[in-house]
């Protein structure tokens, strides 16, 4: 029987829609509707290397990750090849990692394009997990302009599956309770650990599908297969898989971020509001005792452009005095005043642990403030005057 939802794991599996290749495509739209592929230039290079991503146009050819670009060329000549430039992906895969943190902190990170994330936690505030599920796709859909598919189980293995079903922007959910009718009509390719030589030997017991691994006694796949891969496979067919999500030790990044409800042209409130962000980020910090090295600046403008910058210190910073001026100095540099902005947020990375810290004068106002009341102790320095006269 389906298991109460208030009991069970909410778990989802998401993956984005070849995201290299639609990255690509979204900072070039004369390549929608072309196959494009990932990957060096089959014509330079005597085609040495192998595809990273590939649209689903090329996929139609038979092209696919990590194929040769030498059989890749052969099959799609037609195709635009274009070389990688993965650290501009890890900047927008960044952003999409902030969306799923912005959902659950039970965030195990798979690839630059693909997570599991425990939502069991998040119900209560954010909803039902296909509830979640479809909040985060309509926010990457609206904040990046690409797709993701996701699957929502009660196990990481069966919201894999389920992601996969789909694509492109898909959304399947495997009801509690429902995993082992949902698997038993798919091939057993899609048991984790089946490669082709396993595949191959469950093909000589007459197995092709993962209902049939499920019917079958575990003793006889242990006997065939070896203890520990018979047993897994028996338990994945029936759709049990513990496993937890891991998410990586540590925060990576503390940041905050405004989309306008109108996209503005006015600076002053836009650096008003860039200084308030400051100040947001800073406290944050110190209530979480650390201090970052480096200063992100993320700026979209109308039409969903978006640039970013960043500086490294010289020492780890936890306040708006040293947060606000090298923000305001890597907005004026993104900044075209010919356009409207839609979206400014800042950004702290590089933690030392070694350095952790919290300033003194923080510390003294807080103090300061306990004993006479929050409303007596302002600070306006002067970097700040100009917006308090």
């Amino acid at each position: 029987m389906p298991q109460p939802e208030a009991r069970t794991r909410t778990i989802l599996h998401v993956d984005m829609d070849a995201f290299y290749a639609a990255v690509e495509i979204r900072e070039d739209p004369s390549l929608r509707g072309k196959p494009v592929v990932i990957g060096s230039d089959p014509r330079n290079g005597r085609g040495r290397g192998v595809v990273s991503t590939a649209n689903y146009e090329a996929r139609r050819y038979g092209v696919h990750s990590a194929l040769p670009i030498s059989q890749a060329w052969r099959r799609c000549p037609q195709a635009v090849y274009i070389r990688p430039r993965i650290r501009f992906y890890a900047e927008i895969s960044a952003r999409i990692f902030d969306i799923f943190r912005s959902f659950t902190d039970q965030v195990e990170t798979l690839s630059l394009d693909e997570a599991f994330l425990d939502v069991t936690a998040s119900r209560r505030l954010f909803g039902t997990g296909p509830e979640i599920a479809g909040r985060i796709k309509r926010r990457i859909a609206r904040e990046e302009r690409l797709t993701a598919s996701v699957g929502v189980a009660a196990s990481k293995y069966v919201a894999k599956v389920a992601s996969d079903l789909e694509k492109p922007d898909g959304l399947v959910v495997v009801p509690a309770g429902t995993e082992r009718d949902f698997l038993a009509p798919l091939e057993v390719s899609r048991l984790w650990g089946a490669g082709p030589k396993v595949q191959a030997r469950l093909a000589q017991l007459g197995l092709h599908t993962i209902g049939a691994v499920a019917q079958l006694d575990p003793d006889a796949l242990e006997a065939s297969l070896g203890p520990s891969l018979g047993r897994r496979l028996h338990d994945l067919a029936n759709g049990r898989d513990a496993r937890r999500v891991k998410p990586a030790a540590g925060r990576k990044s503390h940041g905050k971020e405004v989309t306008f409800p109108q996209d503005v042209a006015d600076r002053d409130r836009v650096e008003r509001t860039l200084l308030g962000l400051c100040e947001g980020v800073a406290r944050g910090l110190r209530r979480h005792g650390i201090a970052g090295r480096t200063i992100h600046l993320k700026l979209r403008w109308d039409g969903f452009e978006t640039h970013t910058r960043q500086r490294t210190l010289e020492r780890p910073a936890d306040t708006t005095e040293t947060i606000w001026p090298v923000a305001r100095s890597l907005f004026l540099e993104a900044d075209d005043p010919r356009r409207l902005v839609r979206l400014i947020g800042v950004s702290l990375s590089g933690f030392d642990a070694r350095e952790r810290r919290t300033t003194r004068a923080p510390r003294r106002r807080r103090r300061i403030r306990q004993r006479s009341g929050r409303r007596r102790v302002t600070r306006t320095p002067s970097w700040r005057r100009r917006w308090t006269r």
